[in-house]
Formats: C-alpha cells, structure tokens, sequence
C-alpha cells in the first residue's frame, strides 16, 4: 500500500504515561519523514495546547500538520495555513450549559491553549493537571459572547451513564450539534460535521494525499470515523473494545512503544 502520511492521535496514543513520546517512537517517525512520509496529529485537543506542548513532548520538528479540536481547526506547519471550521453559537451552548445545570458535572471550552471552566471543581482541576494545561474559573455569560470549536461536559467515569442518558432529551429546533464520549471522564458538543476522519481528510488535500493512503493510530471510539477511513488504521492495545473492533491492526499499548513497533515493520 502506498503510505503518504501518518497521523496519530494523542492522549493514549502518541503519548506514554508520562506524557512524553517514547525515543524509539520518535526514531521512527523521523525515518519515516526521511522517506518523504508527511507526519500528523488528530486530536481532541486545540491546536494552540499542542503548539505549546511539542518540544515537552519530545517531537519539535517532527510534525508537518495538526488535525484538532476533534477535527475543526486544521493547522498546517509546513504551508504556515489554519483553518477553523464549524463552530457552535454562543447561544447553543449556554443552552446545552442549562440542560444539565442540576447535574454532577462541570463545563469547559479549551481556547488558544487555556481551559476555561464557569466554576471551580476537582473535575477541571485534575483535567488541567492531566493534560499539562493551565486553566480559569470565569463569568461564562461573560466569556459566551463568540463561537466556539466545542463544549465539554467533566465528571466522575461511574456518572458517564447519566449524563448521556441526560444527553437524549436535548432538543432544539433551529440548531444542530453532536455529542459523543470521548473519554471516560469527557462528554463533547460539537457541530455534527467535525469529526476527525472529516478534519483529516482536509488536511491531506493539502497536499494531495487522499485518506486512503494514510495509516492512522488511535485508541478511543472518537477514533473510530478515522480508523475505518484510513488506508491503515492501527489501534493501541490499550485501546477500546470498539475501536479495536474498527482497526485493521493492534499493535503494542502507549507504553511499549507501540506507534514505534508498527511503524518500523510496515514503513
């Protein structure tokens, strides 16, 4: 198969449980780069957080493209291009905000880098702490005054349940949004054309490279729409039962070097 670009997503992928990418990972993308293979990023994550975090990471200059927010800003590093496409209104997400305000939960919106969340809780906090970002507690009637990429919803994995069984008695008439769980912590509004497979596919055209000759990591079901679409889709052995079940492989988890392993036995 003709293989033009690689793209992996992020937490539980590319990133070990150090929040590192592993040496012999990043040896392998640099050979593949070196055979005129495009290397990318899809992640749940905006593109200005993963700006800020590649040299600690370990990948500074190893990455030609950035596929983020779930799929709704594309940020092009070898052509200097960013795109931000399909946002949701100010107002849908005040009244997505209401729809669970007597929930156990908490809300945040990630811009240029920074998670902003309308109170203060061990949900947002242990969220920043994970992901290595800053975070602030602000007035949301305040900080609602443009669109934005997506809400998400933070609880507790064992409160998951009823915050989506909550999720199907949202309706509104004259907007549309898609909501999916991402992690088993995180619950997403979005527009319901982002997805990562419809974000990529964006990025590659690009540069000529249709989605069928790109191999894709990922290991959450956010990752499926990509793992299905892609040339190759490749599925860490940490990853979730669904996910495996749309992958075409399985390789070694996030810490034995899986991304690694494959790539230098297929690349």
């Amino acid at each position: 198969m003709d293989i033009r670009a690689i793209v992996c997503d992020v937490d539980g992928t590319l990133l070990t449980s150090k929040q590192v990418v592993d040496e012999r990972t990043v040896s392998s993308i640099k050979k593949a780069r070196s055979k005129g293979i495009l290397f990318g990023i899809c992640t749940g994550r905006d593109a200005d957080s993963v700006r800020n975090h590649i040299k600690s990471w370990g990948i500074e200059g190893c990455i030609d493209f950035v596929v983020s927010s779930g799929g709704s800003e594309i940020d092009d590093y070898i052509l200097d291009i960013y795109q931000e496409n399909h946002t949701l209104s100010p107002e849908l997400i005040k009244e997505i905000m209401n729809h669970y305000k007597d929930m156990d939960c908490n809300f945040t919106i990630c811009h240029e880098g920074i998670l902003y969340a309308p109170k203060d809780d061990d949900y947002i906090k242990d969220m920043a702490e994970g992901d290595g970002i800053e975070y602030r507690v602000v007035d949301f009637d305040t900080f609602l005054t443009r669109p934005y990429r997506k809400l998400m919803i933070i609880c507790d994995p064992s409160y998951m349940p009823q915050i989506v069984e909550r999720s199907k008695s949202f309706k509104n008439k004259d907007y549309k949004a898609s909501a999916l769980v991402t992690t088993s912590f995180l619950y997403e509004y979005m527009d319901p054309h982002v997805s990562k497979s419809n974000g990529l596919k964006e990025a590659l055209a690009l540069h000529d490279i249709s989605i069928s000759q790109c191999m894709a990591f990922g290991d959450e079901d956010n990752d499926i729409d990509m793992l299905e679409e892609a040339g190759i889709g490749v599925v860490m052995e940490n990853g979730s039962i669904h996910a495996k079940d749309a992958a075409d492989y399985v390789t070694k988890d996030k810490d034995s070097n899986g991304i690694g392993v494959f790539i230098e036995k297929f690349i």
